[in-house]
């Protein structure tokens, strides 16, 4: 599994007007093909009555799969420019269709890149662009006064400390960075003196936003 990855966190949708046009940006995270066509034709049936749908979408960790449609737009004028918006945000697994609903008016074909590049743009930034990193669940049981300092220094370090339940022992649930497990394990020993034990779980990827803040929900 890679350690790190820019990608959308959740579905997003926003629209401007240029030109009597009205683009509307519709975005999605999507795990393959499949889901992102579905997304792509859930939108144009959302919108069956607008001028052009047109799409793109990135799959895989390293962008393998890279499709895109200028749906009945001159070529290259509308397809390629939301993909390339997608590229140069360096985006995994998303997909986005930007809808016009044409209003009379020619934009050529200069025009026509940059509202779709536009229409692109606040669909992702609706959508909420996220880094996912690799985390590691981490179970530590330990006795009770042993808890404080650990809380403590795991608190003082920036651990994200998920969960506590109160039993016999404390057991805590703790989401550790991939890269730093062997560190957290170590310092959970070093503490209660080898008393803690350890138990691992699931890998799995938090989002963090552009200011580098942890999103939990």
């Amino acid at each position: 599994m890679v350690q790190d990855y820019k990608t959308l966190h959740g579905r997003g949708e926003d629209e401007i007007e240029i030109e009597k046009s009205v683009f509307i940006g519709h975005s999605a995270p999507v795990a393959s093909e499949d889901e992102a066509r579905a997304f792509i034709e859930a939108v144009r049936q959302m919108h069956k009555e607008a001028t052009h749908n047109v799409w793109a979408y990135t799959i895989g960790m390293n962008m393998e799969i890279q499709r895109y449609s200028d749906d009945g737009e001159p070529k290259g004028t509308a397809g390629i420019p939301v993909l390339e918006v997608m590229k140069k945000e360096e985006l995994r697994n998303v997909a986005v269709v930007v809808t016009r609903y044409y209003g009379g008016v020619k934009l050529g074909a200069g025009g026509l890149v940059r509202a779709y590049t536009k229409g692109a743009k606040i669909a992702l930034d609706s959508g909420r662009i996220v880094t996912k990193q690799l985390y590691k669940e981490l179970f530590i049981s330990v006795e009770y006064h042993q808890l404080g300092k650990l809380q403590n220094e795991f608190s003082n370090r920036g651990f994200i400390i998920k969960d506590i339940e109160y039993a016999e022992n404390v057991r805590l649930t703790i989401y550790a960075p991939s890269e730093q497990l062997a560190d957290i394990k170590k310092l959970a020993t070093d503490i209660t003196s080898a008393a803690a034990q350890l138990e691992e779980g699931e890998n799995f990827y938090l989002s963090y936003d552009v200011s580098g803040n942890v999103i939990l929900d």
